[in-house]
């Protein structure tokens, strides 16, 4: 490690140790590669490992968190969305780069564009109303993500001046940007709760946007739509001996549901000090032993409840209903705010979109269903094809993670000089020696 000129040996040695030791190994399983973490505990530090695995798209097969004292071990069993072991070189150098990085925390950084920030009452045509808005006022979308929600919507949007393809300072046209969205917002009877915000820099998309939903208190709201999906499984107990509160998940698996839970105990203020995750087939099991941050379990029966409405909400917001769309074709001007008039003129709506440009290309996705929230008719997802271009808007099934059948990776195997049958005998093994249980076995 090279060290500016004026670090001193003092200064080096808290460096070293306050960065992570970070641990890759392709050699322990053969359907997964294992990543261990070492650090020093903080608020947060879990979320920032949890969020570099996602963002590389990787699936958590398996995890094991552990906190002891000062220090904290993160153990995850991780694959790639066809369920392989991770092997590209720079994908791993990556991994191990960001993961040693994590103790200093994520800060607000610069997209150099115009970032907004909108929620409110979900609705067909909503977005299409929206984009509509932004094309009159000159407004280049750059990327977008957009997530509904028990009949709320959240959605960052990234602009740049069409003109001078730059970030929009000027302070007149942000104003009107921000009249002519709130309006739309709003519409018959969205008077209160309509929120629209403009910035230059933000904090990791999809942890807004969970912050988003969260101060809209989506989690308090009934469904307007009509979903069917899996309801997630939620319990929380106090376990008054070792002054924990227990949460167990059981819902179904995809990418990036350790994030979305762990993202949203985070900013309710606990902290995890244990935790176990596993699957079995499409199914995820989840347990954490939680405190506040002053080191107290959950105190009452209504904070319990809201704990479990709002873990709840945290895995539906990402499981949309609906057919999934991909377009990819040459961007141009107006182009979004036209296929979201496409949309909603065949009466679909959108219920998730993953919006960005790559050089000239568009390559966005969305999830679609009806008007009330059942499936698309074929027919209609056919015409609106027919309309955008067959090649340029194709049918996608949703991206599943593949639940390939492990070889017994409950084999025995060292980690750390210990001999661990599972993952469950990790942790009983971790909570044998912190003294939490009377036996291992």
């Amino acid at each position: 490690m090279e060290w500016p000129a004026c670090t001193d040996e003092y200064e080096k040695l808290i460096i070293r140790m306050s960065t992570p030791r970070v641990v890759i190994d392709n050699s322990v399983f053969s359907s997964a590669t294992l990543v261990k973490v070492d650090s020093a505990r903080r608020h947060g530090i879990l979320l920032d490992a949890v969020q570099v695995l996602t963002d590389l798209n990787l699936s958590i097969k398996k995890a094991y968190i552990s906190a002891d004292g000062k220090w904290f071990m993160d153990v995850f069993h991780v694959t790639d969305q066809n369920g392989n072991k991770v092997t590209d070189e720079s994908a791993l150098k990556y991994i191990e780069q960001s993961l040693g990085n994590i103790h200093y925390g994520g800060t607000h950084r610069s997209s150099g564009l115009t970032v907004l920030e909108l929620t409110g009452t979900d609705r067909v045509g909503l977005l299409s109303e929206v984009f509509a808005v932004l094309a009159d006022l000159q407004c280049d979308v750059v990327e977008s993500k957009v997530w509904t929600h028990n009949g709320r919507i959240a959605s960052l949007i990234y602009v740049k001046d069409c003109n001078s393809g730059s970030t929009i300072e000027d302070t007149q046209k942000i104003n009107n940007i921000e009249l002519r969205l709130r309006n739309v917002l709003k519409g018959d009877n969205d008077i209160r709760s309509a929120k629209i915000s403009v910035s230059m820099s933000v904090m990791h998309t999809e942890r807004r946007l969970h912050q988003m939903m969260f101060d809209d208190r989506d989690y308090e709201r009934t469904p307007i739509l009509k979903f069917t999906s899996d309801k997630p499984v939620v319990s929380v107990q106090n376990w008054a001996g070792r002054g924990y509160s227990v949460v167990n998940i059981q819902c179904k698996d995809r990418i990036k549901l350790l994030f979305d839970v762990v993202c949203n105990l985070t900013d309710m203020e606990y902290v995890v000090f244990h935790a176990t995750i596993n699957t079995n087939g499409d199914r995820a099991y989840l347990e954490f032993y939680i405190r506040h941050k002053d080191g107290t379990p959950i105190s009452s029966e209504p904070e319990r409840q809201r704990v479990i409405q709002c873990l709840k909400a945290a895995v539906e917001r990402r499981a949309s209903e609906g057919v999934r769309l991909e377009l990819c074709m040459e961007d141009r001007q107006g182009l979004l705010a036209e296929v979201m008039r496409t949309f909603r003129e065949n009466g679909l709506n959108v219920t998730r979109a993953e919006i960005s440009t790559i050089g000239n290309m568009a390559t966005n996705v969305f999830y679609v269903t009806d008007a009330i929230g059942n499936q698309a008719d074929p027919k209609i997802i056919e015409s609106v094809r027919q309309r955008i271009g067959l090649s340029n808007l194709e049918v996608k099934e949703f991206p599943l993670i593949n639940h390939q059948e492990t070889e017994r990776e409950d084999q025995a195997v060292g980690i750390g000089g210990a001999v661990l049958l599972s993952i469950g005998s990790l942790v009983r093994r971790n909570l044998y020696n912190l003294g939490l249980i009377k036996s291992c076995s």
